[in-house]
């Protein structure tokens, strides 16, 4: 177990929409922690130095959009799924250097279980986006049996350089109704939907027993989740993805479990 963290916080820009401090302060108290989960507006330009500000104070905490990469540059030692996803949103200090891991990998794979009634097996997985949210995507496609994704991105050069790096289980393909056409699960790892009507993918594409999980999230869940579950696809927002990989970043942090059915309960009370 590391040593109790002197600071706990959520490092991104911007940070002020997130409900991380509201589920993870919820927990602390539950525990009897005496720390405050605080989120820090860091602009890009900012973020050094505010690490090593960090650093000094023996700080814990979780990283978002759009420094996940550029803090598992900066880790000493990352964890093996944050070496494998190259991005880093849960880190603590050992002495005066930064240790970092990825829990969204984990959170994704308990968001699927729980949309499909566990882990699937050897299925067709449509992935829309190739960001550091999509590589985390594929590093939990890759520790399921038979499973392998097909991945669309605006940007092709980008979906290939990310699919090069999980090249036993992702497929390029060329459009967004290519990722989807077939598959038992659809992922949108974009920002599409979180600030209007816009879906990422054309809904007459899925198939009729299709799974759908909208890695965003916001109040009255997203079109894409409303859309898809009007047609009667299962379909979930991200919001059980941020709470468990806030939970599992917990036990990073302190070595125990906190409670997860009170971190659910403090952002779903009307769910």
């Amino acid at each position: 177990m590391n040593p109790r963290p002197g600071r706990l916080v959520l490092l991104g820009h911007p940070v002020g929409h997130s409900l991380s401090p509201r589920f993870q302060n919820a927990a602390l108290r539950a525990a009897g922690i005496p720390l405050v989960y605080e989120p820090l507006d860091v602009a890009p330009a900012d973020l050094d130095a505010v690490l090593e500000a960090l650093i000094a104070q023996r700080a814990a905490g979780n990283v978002t959009i759009p420094h996940k990469t550029h803090v598992a540059a900066r880790c000493a030692r990352l964890a093996p799924l944050a070496e494998r996803t190259g991005a880093v949103n849960t880190f603590w200090t050992d002495g005066n250097v930064l240790v970092g891991d990825n829990t969204d990998v984990d959170g994704f794979d308990a968001a699927v279980r729980a949309l499909m009634g566990g882990a699937p097996s050897g299925a067709e997985i449509g992935v829309v986006g190739a960001g550091g949210a999509a590589a985390a995507v594929l590093a939990a496609i890759e520790r399921w049996d038979g499973c392998h994704a097909r991945l669309y991105n605006r940007t092709v050069d980008r979906a290939h350089h990310l699919a090069a790096r999980f090249a036993g289980v992702t497929q390029v393909v060329r459009s967004a109704e290519d990722a989807v056409s077939g598959a038992a699960l659809v992922v949108n790892a974009t920002a599409i939907g979180l600030a209007d009507d816009s879906l990422p993918f054309p809904l007459d594409a899925l198939l009729p027993d299709a799974a759908v999980l909208d890695l965003v999230y916001r109040p009255g869940r997203t079109p894409l989740v409303r859309s898809a579950a009007a047609r009667g696809h299962r379909a979930d927002d991200g919001l059980r993805m941020l709470v468990e990989q806030g939970a599992c970043a917990f036990e990073r942090w302190f070595g125990v479990a906190p409670d997860r059915a009170l971190m659910w309960a403090t952002v779903t009370p009307g769910r």
